[in-house]
């Protein structure tokens, strides 16, 4: 799969098993050609698993007959755009990922990186976000790595991470720590616990940006020849 070619999915709530609809029709695709119902839990697709039962709460909370009450209706569908944000996000520039809003009756294209919509398929390139991150601790650099965008922090709004607040303070702490323990000159157990940390650091990065990126874990610059290494993963999987 390209990212000239990527596949097409439809985010909507129909009282089918799920809410997610595949099609072969490309991008001339129209709302009517997404026929194959995915599950939420479909292999190609990895969602996360909190991710999967939203999507699954979200579908089930639409009556079957429909919304009587606009405000219902309302929230509904702000629920819906949130939740196919997160499926794009996820998914990255593998998927265009569409969303049916059944409050106006229309569709609109979820960007993977810069959380608009869109009414057009081609309304806007993909984002030069990263999908190649490197984690390397060195001094004076933040932990981050990736072509373009030099050393960045995990909160950079350039990045369009959106990791857990837990997992970047997690990181900005592994770096102050590097730091630290550069300056005192501290023991070889010191840097192999850093470096055991930045391995899981960047486990924990992996997962929660998904298998749209690839996460490399190369180990701590100064922290001698048991902190080098490079494992690379793409959510959950290791290559």
């Amino acid at each position: 799969m390209s990212q000239q070619d990527p596949e097409h999915l439809l985010v909507r709530a129909r009282g089918d098993a799920s809410p997610l609809y595949a099609t072969d029709a490309g991008t001339s695709a129209r709302v009517e050609d997404f026929t194959r119902n995915l599950p939420v839990d479909a292999h190609e697709l990895a969602l996360p698993d909190g991710l999967v039962r939203r999507l699954t709460e979200w579908n089930h909370a639409r009556p079957g007959d429909g919304f009587e009450a606009r405000p219902a209706l309302r929230k509904h569908v702000k629920r819906g755009l949130d939740l196919a944000r997160l499926v794009a996000g996820h998914l990255g520039p593998r998927w265009t990922v569409r969303f049916w809003d059944e409050r106006r009756q229309d569709e609109k294209f979820v960007c993977w990186g810069c959380d608009r919509f869109h009414w057009t398929v081609d309304a806007h390139d993909t984002p030069p976000h990263p999908l190649d991150i490197t984690v390397e601790g060195e001094y004076g650099l933040y932990p981050l790595h990736a072509e373009g965008l030099g050393s960045f922090a995990p909160d950079d709004p350039a990045a369009a991470l959106r990791l857990s607040d837990d997992l970047v303070a997690a990181f900005h702490r592994w770096k102050g720590a590097i730091e630290t323990t550069l300056m005192n000159d501290d023991s070889d157990e010191a840097w192999q616990r850093l470096f055991e940390e930045g391995r899981d650091l960047s486990e924990r990065l992996a997962r929660e940006t998904g298998p749209a990126r690839t996460v490399t874990y190369r180990g701590i610059a100064n922290g001698g020849l048991a902190a080098m290494t490079s494992v690379s993963r793409q959510g959950d999987q290791r290559l």
